[in-house]
């Protein structure tokens, strides 16, 4: 797979038939290996290992509804008391970070409302902080620690 600006780690690959599979930790299951879950399982990491987010805090592919839609966030990101904080979404590391790729996180955001926004090709990372009140966000030169996230709160 293509190189990332994200640590390595010992990622678990096996073939299933033509397919390769990755096992994903946090859904307990081995899920195609695309170059989008590629970015995803080493952002994860990164969460996990590097920044201390409890694994079971963080969550892949949850279902949002709006009405009779329904849309998958990439990663959703609780605190202690389960309250959503944070959506990260991913693309390929081929994928351009466009203006796109931020209104497709803030149509989550509107449902979720988290203080945290991230956006990751694997090669590229952006975090904003949401600041509501004044209704603007700011962008973060790195992605907090979990305890600087909880006390972000």
């Amino acid at each position: 797979m293509i190189s990332l600006n994200l640590p390595s780690f010992d990622i678990k690959i096996r073939r299933e038939g033509n397919r390769a599979v990755v096992l994903d930790p946090l859904r307990r299951r081995w899920v195609a290996l695309t170059p989008e879950e590629w970015v995803r399982q080493h952002f994860v990491n990164l969460l996990v290992s590097e920044k201390h987010y409890p694994a079971t805090l963080v969550a892949n592919e949850v279902q949002l509804s709006v009405g009779e839609k329904v849309m998958r966030a990439d990663t959703v990101v609780y605190d202690r008391t389960l309250r959503p904080r944070m959506i990260v979404e991913y693309k390929a590391p081929t994928v351009a970070i466009t203006q796109k790729v931020f209104d497709q996180i803030s149509v989550y955001n509107l449902l979720l409302r988290v203080d945290y926004l991230a956006v990751s090709n694997g090669r590229q990372h952006y975090v904003c902080s949401m600041d509501y009140d004044n209704e603007k966000y700011s962008f973060l030169e790195d992605l907090p620690d979990y305890e600087v996230f909880l006390q972000n709160a």
